[in-house]
C-alpha cells in the first residue's frame, strides 16, 4: 500500500521533522509528503477554501481519504490498525491521509473523507501532528505483523 500524505504548510528541520523522518524509514509502505502552501494573504475563509481546492486536486480518484478533524472519530490504535488492514485487504492501492490548515477542512473535503479521524480534543501543532501520524502508521503496521511494538495494557 501506498500512503500520501497532503498536508498544509511546509516541515522546517528541526527535531519533530526528524521525528518523522525516522518513523517514515521504519514504514514498509511508501509513504509521500504532498505540502500546500499558499504564501497569499487572504481572509481565513478563502484561504480555508483555496486549501480545500488544492487538497482535492492532491487526491488519486480511488485512493481511500482519512481526513484528520477535530470533530472525526476517536480510535484506538488496534482500531485503525484493522481500518487501514482492511482497507489493503480490499485491494487498495492507496491510502491519503490530510491535515488541513490552521482553520480546518471545508464540508467538501470532509465529505470525500472515508473516515475523518480525531486525535483527541486537545489542539496540536500542525507538525507535530505529522509526527504522530507517522508514529501510528507504524504502530499500525506493527500490530497488523504482530511485532512487539505495540503492547495491550
Amino acid at each position: 500500500m501506498n500512503i500520501d500524505l497532503i498536508a498544509v504548510g511546509r516541515m522546517q528541520r528541526g527535531p519533530v521533522a526528524d521525528m518523522f523522518a525516522d518513523y517514515q524509514r521504519r514504514l514498509p509502505w511508501p509513504l509521500t509528503v504532498r505540502e500546500i502552501d499558499i504564501k497569499k494573504k487572504m481572509p481565513a475563509a478563502a484561504r480555508k477554501q483555496e486549501e480545500a481546492e488544492r487538497i482535492l486536486a492532491e487526491l488519486k480518484p480511488h485512493s481511500y481519504v482519512i481526513a484528520l478533524d477535530e470533530r472525526g472519530k476517536h480510535l484506538t490504535s488496534v482500531d485503525l490498525a484493522g481500518t487501514i488492514g482492511r482497507v489493503r485487504d480490499d485491494g487498495i492501492r492507496t491510502m491519503s491521509v490530510i491535515i488541513g490548515g490552521a482553520d480546518g477542512l471545508t464540508d467538501a473535503v470532509r465529505s470525500r473523507a472515508d473516515l475523518c479521524l480525531c486525535f483527541g480534543k486537545l489542539t496540536w501543532p500542525h507538525m507535530l501532528i505529522r509526527a504522530m501520524l507517522a508514529e501510528q502508521l507504524y504502530r499500525a503496521w506493527s500490530i497488523d505483523a504482530g511485532h512487539p511494538y505495540h503492547r495491550e495494557g
